[in-house]
């Protein structure tokens, strides 16, 4: 039994197909399909069903799965284990990031891992939630941080990093201001502006809008957090934002803390599970997830 037949394995499982399989591990199909084959008569049982237009797992599979892929994480650890130890740690990292909020400090924990592994070059993008699943997706992210409102496909993994209250912030003239709590319900008739859809900060808005019963007026979008304080700021809207983002912004903009249960936005690091990373990867997602927070999964609204 190899390393490579389970996770050649693990990977046609997340993906549903030989074809994507091959095309996510950059190998021939016919590849994939032999070394599943030889593993499959190794072990004397079939792991997959191949008689539908999608492959599923059979009992023995579903049996065999958790402990493929927990061979396969043990081995990465064990590769970074001597990757560290002997200080060979070198190559390109790419790392993703959402801007919706500023309450870790994602730069200190880059440059900690720079002084320590100076050879490993790192590429940090800035993007929606959706563009950046996308991208881990198709390896061509190692590591992103995005919110907990944003849906992620099998095969990730997840550690969350930030928990923040969602203010609402208006400019200080603006009659919302002076009241100590609102209700979703009460931005029904006004102009809100947000981040575009593909965000997190959208999605937890239209989640909360709609178990509310209310269509927002989203009359204005930015790709920035900051952006949005200051248009708020100038009365040009209603915002709804994480504490960091809107507190950053001084006494020239009103917050009012969002009524009801669980009105926070968690923000998760997350990777995948089935993609082949190379060490300087393994090694920068070791330590993010050792040098940033691990918080619990908030649960209902």
């Amino acid at each position: 039994m190899e390393l490579r037949q389970l996770r050649y394995f693990v990977t046609v499982v997340a993906e549903g197909s030989f074809t994507a399989a091959a095309a996510k591990l950059y190998v021939a199909q016919s590849g994939v399909s032999a070394q599943i084959r030889s593993l499959e008569r190794e072990l004397g049982q079939p792991l997959l069903d191949r008689s539908g237009r999608t492959v599923r797992l059979t009992d023995v599979g579903h049996a065999v799965l958790p402990d493929a892929q927990a061979a396969l994480d043990a081995a990465g650890r064990i590769q970074l284990a001597v990757d560290e130890h002997t200080g060979l740690t070198r190559g390109h990292v790419n790392v993703g990031t959402v801007a919706a909020i500023a309450s870790i400090d994602l730069v200190g924990v880059l440059a900690s891992f720079a002084r320590r592994h100076p050879a490993v070059e790192i590429t940090l993008t800035e993007e929606t939630a959706a563009h950046l699943v996308a991208e881990l997706g198709t390896g061509r992210l190692d590591m992103i941080l995005v919110g907990t409102a944003v849906a992620l496909p099998a095969g990730i993994a997840t550690q969350t990093v930030a928990d923040e209250e969602l203010l609402v912030a208006v400019a200080p003239d603006d009659p919302l201001a002076g009241r100590r709590s609102l209700s979703i319900r009460a931005l029904r008739d006004r102009r809100l502006i947000c981040l575009p859809r593909g965000s997190g900060l959208r999605a937890w808005l239209d989640q909360a809008c709609a178990a509310a019963g209310v269509q927002p007026q989203v009359t204005l979008e930015a790709t920035d957090p900051q952006m949005l304080t200051r248009l708020a700021a100038h009365g040009m809207g209603v915002a709804v934002l994480p504490r960091s983002a809107a507190q950053a912004h001084g006494t020239d903009l009103a917050t009012i803390p969002i009524a009801g249960r669980h009105q926070h936005i968690q923000l998760r690091l997350a990777w995948s599970t089935t993609t082949t990373t190379s060490p300087a990867a393994r090694a920068l997602l070791h330590h993010a997830r050792t040098h940033l927070p691990d918080l619990p999964v908030a649960t209902g609204r």
